[in-house]
């Protein structure tokens, strides 16, 4: 590339660069990707030698030292990087800027000229660094792109941008091994098997009940037919949704006769791991605090547990061994979220809910990091995915120096173990906004009982490997460069919450967990047929991938629950591990799971044994406690 490409080239990418490194780049075999919006000598030293640094801040520095010439803060940022072993460059600010208190960091404008608050800032750098490695954790991606204004051509890109990432992974499938674009295929004159990958453009039912399928790829569009009398791929076909990518199989003449059809699943490779030390971590969701409605004794009873104060022996064991706390968004109320929603409230604004969830949470040990994310509930844009809470209404929460906060969906790594060769688990956190839509549009899901069934639909989601591929189904922002909502790499975990159920299931190692809520029952949720199933903790136990539930409810209130009706069990009895699984005709499995109450009084506490339950249920028998 000579000089004048380029510079075009990182203009294009919103880098500028310095012109002492022109010919440096120029020997380079390929240009840079970074996410650094200047590059000159330092930066690139950087990105060379991998070091880990917060751009952001690092940047900050840079302008104080060119248009301010006060150098303190970047000489403090060379001499921390010249004595820095770490290995990767990352950009920390979309999780790690609320891990400590802002109030302490001073912005560009407010630093003092005795450079003070530089050395503040570099200590918080280091501080956040440290308790992230101390934890064994690692964001591998929270979103935080800033907002612009969207375009037409931004949605295109969008659209190309998730083909391209689903094709790679359909591609791996034997059967497409020899595709043909729709272009060369209605070009063909004789009838020929071809196998193509596309978008869903279109699904409708013909005159003989047959299922008419249009789909396109960056080269045309074909029909596609589905006979009604393959029943097996018929009923795979009326679970198929438009914007899907799917691969096809068949017989082309003039339109496809399709003989199979493949999504792009989880592979049957994936393992099933296990942590080689014993922990365990929590996941709640819908807090809602603000509501009147919020079950405030309840999670006390749950606070309460985390600092041992109640339960037997056991029972206290588990919770001093807690390493995490996920709470899986809609962390508060919110305002004018529902018809009429002011009635339900005692705290109206919305800034002072999050003050009052900070204060709840600040009895969580300090110890424990509690991953936070929001939901349609929070404030902030509800189009996913939503970026980490605003600090402007939100500050009293992210001051709380163990708390991350996370997009809407995210995933972290956590509990990694090296030293034993054990990469940690993947977990990915998703409030769950597509969920009512695939509960209505997927007949078997529907059929099932919709909402009351959110195992269904994230198995849905996981085998279609995106968490909202229709249109429709959720707001969305284009990102015309990639598609967040892709899941491209599988998680060991996938959390959710919206819906207010509480289910655990596994999906081809995948443990998937609905986390329940911490209100009980609106006439707004009652109008929708939503049955609330409150006050329930998620106990996960990172050595044997047991998943246990606490329901905190009173015995009184339990026993108003609706009893669970025997032929509504989805499923037989099995534990998550692979060999002692007594039926895995799909590869779908329920996790070995226990219901225990617990009491205010620890004597009172009836207990299930981690390693032995007294009870092990369904997920549809955990659906009713």
């Amino acid at each position: 590339m000579n000089v004048q490409e380029i510079i075009n080239f990182y203009l294009e990418n919103d880098t500028l660069i310095s012109p002492d490194v022109v010919d440096e780049l120029a020997n380079m075999p390929l240009p840079l990707k970074t996410k650094f919006i200047v590059l000159n000598k330092d930066t690139l030293n950087i990105f060379n030698r991998n070091k880990q640094i917060v751009i952001d801040d690092f940047e900050k520095a840079l302008v104080l030292k060119e248009k301010h010439k006060n150098t303190r803060l970047y000489d403090k940022f060379i001499e921390y990087l010249k004595t820095s072993d770490e290995k990767e460059v990352v950009d920390r600010k979309t999780f790690l800027d609320k891990l400590l208190s802002e109030s302490s960091v001073a912005t560009v404008d407010e630093i003092n000229k005795d450079g003070t608050s530089s050395e503040m800032q570099i200590q918080t750098m280091q501080f956040k660094e440290q308790f992230l490695e101390k934890n064994r954790i690692k964001i591998i991606s929270s979103y935080n792109v800033k907002a612009r204004k969207w375009v037409v051509h931004d949605f295109v890109n969008l659209y190309i941008s998730r083909f391209r990432e689903l094709e790679k992974i359909l591609r791996a499938r034997q059967e497409l091994q020899n595709l043909t674009s729709i272009l060369k295929i209605t070009q063909k004159k004789e009838r020929e098997n071809i196998a193509l990958i596309g978008v869903v453009y279109e699904k409708g039912l013909t005159k003989t009940g047959n299922i008419m399928l249009t789909i396109e790829d960056p080269t045309g569009m074909i029909k596609a037919i589905v006979n009604k009398n393959k029943e097996e791929l018929f009923r795979l076909a009326e679970e198929i949704q438009v914007d899907e990518v799917i691969g096809v199989n068949g017989m082309f003449d003039q339109i496809i006769f399709v003989n199979n059809l493949f999504i792009p699943d989880i592979p049957l490779t994936k393992e099933l791991k296990k942590s080689p030390e014993e922990g365990y971590f929590v996941v709640i969701s819908d807090t809602e605090p603000g509501s009147k409605l919020f079950l405030e004794k309840e999670f006390n009873k749950f606070l309460s547990w985390m600092n041992k104060e109640i339960g037997n022996d056991k029972q206290r064991e588990v919770a001093s061994k807690v390493k995490y706390l996920f709470i899986v968004g809609d962390l508060v109320a919110g305002v004018g979220i529902y018809p009429n929603q002011e009635f339900d409230l005692n705290i109206i604004e919305q800034s002072d809910q999050y003050k009052a969830l900070a204060e709840i949470l600040k009895k969580i040990p300090s110890n424990i990091p509690i991953f936070i994310c929001p939901g349609n509930h929070d404030v902030g844009r509800i189009s996913e995915p939503q970026p980490p809470l605003a600090e402007e209404y939100t500050k009293a929460l992210l001051d709380l120096p163990n708390v991350i906060s996370l997009s809407n969906p995210s995933t972290v790594n956590i509990y990694a173990h090296p030293e034993y060769g054990f990469s940690g688990f993947d977990v990915m956190l998703y409030h769950g906004l597509s969920f009512v839509y695939y509960s209505e549009h997927i007949p078997l899901i529907r059929r099932a009982g919709g909402q009351k069934r959110p195992d269904l639909i994230m198995k849905y989601l996981l085998q279609r490997r995106h968490l909202a591929p229709s249109h429709t189904s959720t707001l969305y922002i284009p990102d015309p460069k990639r598609d967040p909502l892709v899941i491209d790499k599988v998680p060991d975990f996938l959390l959710s919450g919206h819906v207010h159920r509480a289910m655990v299931s596994n999906y081809k190692n995948v443990t998937c967990i609905n986390a329940s809520c911490w209100t009980s029952q609106s006439d707004e949720q009652e109008r929708r047929g939503l049955e609330a199933q409150p006050a329930r903790a998620f106990i996960v136990d990172m050595k044997t991938r047991e998943v246990k539930i606490m329901n905190f409810l009173s015995r009184e209130d339990q026993e108003k629950e609706e009893p669970v009706k025997k032929e509504e069990l989805a499923k037989e009895i099995v534990k998550e591990h692979p060999k002692e699984t007594t039926r895995n005709t799909t590869n779908e499995q329920s996790t070995q799971q226990s219901t225990t109450t617990l009491k205010e009084s620890p004597k009172d506490v009836i207990i299930a044994s981690l390693k032995d339950p007294l009870k092990t249920s369904t997920s549809s028998e955990v659906n009713n406690g």
